[in-house]
C-alpha cells in the first residue's frame, strides 16, 4: 500500500527557557485509503502529532511528507493551499458558524478559495447532506440542530473539497453512544466509498477496535502499532 503520509524522526519541543519535549523520534507512515486510530492518555502527545501531520504545527526537527511532497519546509501560504486542497479536519467541537445553515457551513471551505459556487459543487454539497443524513435540516441554522446533526455537518464540511486525508480529533467525544455509532458508520462509509485516508484520535475503545490499525502514543513515543 502506497504511503500518503510519512513522518521521519519527528521531535517536538515547546518552550525556549524551559523546554518540554512532547514527541520523541516519531517514525510513522499511513497508507492510502487506510483507516487508522491513534490512542493514548491525555498529554501523551497524540493531538500534537495530529496537528503536525495536518501542518497546523511544525516539528522541532524531522521531516513530513504528504503525497510525497515534503511539507515541513513550506511557507505559510503554501501550507494553507495544501491543507485546503488535500485535507479535511473534524474536531471534537464542531466549530460551525452559528449564523449560517447546515448547507452554508458545508460549503464554507470551498468559498474560502472561490466565492462563487458552481453547480457541480452545490450538487456535491447536496450529496454530502444525503450521505450524512442531513437533507431534512439542510436549511436549519447550526443553532437549530442537535449535537449529532452538528457533528455530521462538520463531517460533510470536511469533505466538500474532496480531500484525500481526513484528520479527526475525538470526533465522537461529545456524543452519546447511538450518535457515536452513527458517526463511525458515516466515516467508514466515506473511507470505503471515496478511498479517503482517515487518521482518528479517539478515547473510545469501541471505535478504535473497528479501525484497520491502532497506534498508541505514550509519553511522546509510539508504544504500540497494531495492524489488523
Amino acid at each position: 500500500m502506497a504511503k500518503i503520509v510519512e513522518l521521519k524522526n519527528i521531535n517536538k519541543i515547546y518552550g525556549e527557557k524551559i523546554k518540554t519535549q512532547v514527541l520523541f523520534d516519531i517514525n510513522l507512515g499511513f497508507g492510502e485509503n487506510s483507516f487508522n486510530a491513534i490512542i493514548g492518555e491525555s498529554g501523551s502527545g497524540k493531538s500534537t502529532l495530529l496537528n503536525i501531520v495536518g501542518t497546523l504545527d511544525k516539528p522541532t526537527s524531522g521531516e513530513i511528507y504528504i503525497k510525497n511532497q515534503r511539507t515541513d519546509t513550506l511557507d505559510k501560504n503554501s501550507l494553507a493551499r495544501l491543507r485546503n486542497q488535500t485535507m479535511g479536519f473534524i474536531f471534537q467541537f464542531h466549530y460551525l458558524l452559528p449564523e449560517f445553515t447546515a448547507k452554508e457551513n458545508i460549503l464554507m471551505p470551498y468559498k474560502i478559495q472561490s466565492f462563487k459556487v458552481p453547480k457541480e459543487v452545490d450538487e456535491w454539497a447536496d450529496e454530502l447532506l444525503n450521505l450524512t443524513g442531513l437533507t431534512k435540516v439542510a436549511n436549519n441554522l447550526a443553532t437549530n440542530m442537535s449535537g449529532g446533526q452538528q457533528q455530521r455537518t462538520a463531517i460533510a464540511r470536511a469533505l466538500i473539497n474532496n480531500p484525500k486525508i481526513i484528520l479527526a480529533d475525538e470526533p465522537t467525544g461529545n456524543l452519546d453512544s447511538e450518535s457515536t455509532e452513527n458517526v463511525y458508520k458515516i466515516l467508514r462509509n466515506i473511507n470505503e466509498k471515496y478511498k479517503t485516508t482517515f487518521i482518528v484520535i479517539t478515547h473510545d475503545q469501541r471505535i478504535a477496535e473497528k479501525t484497520d490499525r491502532i497506534i498508541e502514543i505514550k509519553d511522546g513515543r509510539i508504544n504500540m502499532d497494531l495492524k489488523k
